[in-house]
């Protein structure tokens, strides 16, 4: 698959302290949890994707792919990056396409976003056959000063990752290298009305409280998927 160019935009960052064996035990074998003062995190993440090209393409040829996923943090062999437990897309092409190239647990949704009064309200509700039905619903919104996530330890632990991993399906892992600049984050307030993803991978709803940023977004690049040797 050639390298893509996107842009995230409207941004939550939902995240939730889990004890590291919590995780662990939802990972491939090669992959080694990462952790910030001891703890694992869970994070939710609900955006769009705009413009979603080949590189190379001119902006505004590209198809927009609202996306809400549930993700962790790694390292494989010591490098640094994100484990994706489930990402939840309303393209039907967008969500193929990854599955295919990229390996990652992607399904189809339905998905609506809407900004009302500086407030983000995202909707998704999973329709892909067979998998475990999962309903999303949340308003979300900064709510203090913008500071870059470079300046802040914790947020820099969670949002500046520039690889995911995934698993094919003989069981090696693969790699995707992403690129963007440091991100603007604004501490985020959320009403979540309904959230059934825990649930669907296998997690128990965290009690612990969570750490939230908003961004307005960044453009990015991600390169080819490459098997990790």
């Amino acid at each position: 698959m050639l390298p893509l160019a996107m842009g995230w935009r409207n941004l939550l960052f939902d995240n939730y302290p889990v004890a590291p064996d919590v995780v662990d035990a939802h990972l491939p074998d090669d992959l080694d949890v990462d952790t910030f003062d001891g703890d694992a995190w869970l994070s939710v993440v609900p955006f769009t994707n705009v413009d979603v090209r080949p590189k190379g393409v001119p902006e505004g040829w590209g198809m927009p792919l609202p996306e809400l996923n549930l993700r962790t943090y790694v390292t494989c062999d010591g490098e640094p990056g994100v484990y994706f437990f489930s990402l939840d897309a309303q393209g039907v092409l967008g969500v193929t396409g990854a599955r295919l190239f990229h390996h990652l647990p992607y399904y189809y949704a339905r998905i609506s976003l809407d900004g009302v009064d500086g407030k983000v309200r995202f909707l998704s509700r999973r329709l892909h056959p067979g998998a475990r039905p999962v309903q999303y619903e949340a308003t979300y919104w900064p709510s203090g000063e913008p500071f870059r996530s470079t300046e802040d330890s914790l947020a820099r632990f969670m949002v500046e990752r520039y690889r995911f991993y995934t698993q094919a399906p003989d069981g090696s892992i693969m790699y995707t290298n992403v690129d963007h600049d440091p991100w603007t984050l604004y501490p985020a307030s959320v009403e979540v009305q309904t959230n059934t993803l825990f649930a669907a991978n296998g997690f128990e709803t965290p009690n612990t409280g969570p750490v939230r940023y908003y961004s307005p977004g960044i453009d990015v690049t991600a390169s080819r998927c490459k098997r990790w040797e």
